[in-house]
């Protein structure tokens, strides 16, 4: 299935990650011309700090100058779960840092491209949370995961009728080899080639979904939320 991505212009911020490398092969294997964004780029991607929001608009700025438009925003990046402490998961403190690192950090980046976006009248956005939104346990990681899901969906209200369309990915344990089995309580686990799938379809112009929150792998089993 051709998804309509040839010479589109994707940025993926945080495309030098573990999901994001995959992300960003997929796009390419479309035929998008991806610029990857991280805070330590080679020579081919460009420098951006997501908690920054003058590294921000420095970043997208460079990327209009040089290409012209930007066609799809994904946003991969933010710190790995294992760098959030257990000892911490209801220290409000260290749960503003992630809210800061993953929600707002994606908030900051969608602010700069949607005019751009709005102005073309079209654009795709998409951004990876993850299903510990859904279930309690880890008050940082579910409030950080839940935070960027309504930062989004406000964001897709916002921007409805527009052309510009937001959506989120939600990943429950991703590993390289993901297991069959899913244990009660818990979500599915996907291959960071699974999820890029998904973001590529959202990324495409065929894609008419916005608003929603997708998992991929099995979501949560035991759980329904409407």
């Amino acid at each position: 299935m051709d998804l309509a991505l040839k010479n589109s212009v994707a940025l993926v911020v945080g495309g030098s990650g573990y999901i994001g490398r995959a992300v960003t092969d997929r796009l390419r294997n479309e035929g998008a011309e991806v610029v990857v964004a991280s805070r330590h780029p080679d020579d081919t991607g460009v420098e951006l700090d997501a908690r920054d929001a003058v590294s921000v608009r420095s970043a997208v700025a460079r990327v209009l100058a040089e290409r012209g438009r930007i066609d799809v925003l994904v946003v991969t990046a933010a710190p790995s779960a294992q760098t959030l402490d257990p000892a911490r998961n209801s220290d409000p403190e260290q749960v503003a840092d992630a809210i800061d690192g993953k929600a707002l950090a994606f908030l900051r980046v969608a602010n700069e491209v949607v005019p751009v976006m709005r102005e073309a009248g079209h654009g795709r956005i998409v951004v990876i949370s993850g299903q510990n939104a859904l279930v309690t346990g880890n008050i940082t990681g579910s409030v950080r995961n839940a935070a960027t899901i309504v930062v989004a969906k406000n964001l897709a209200d916002q921007l409805a009728g527009t052309g510009v369309n937001v959506t989120v990915v939600n990943p429950g344990i991703v590993a390289d080899e993901p297991e069959t089995e899913v244990a009660a309580g818990s979500g599915g686990q996907s291959s960071p080639t699974q999820i890029a799938d998904l973001v590529a379809f959202l990324s495409s112009p065929l894609s008419a979904v916005s608003g929603e929150s997708i998992a991929v792998g099995h979501r949560v089993r035991g759980v329904v939320s409407f």
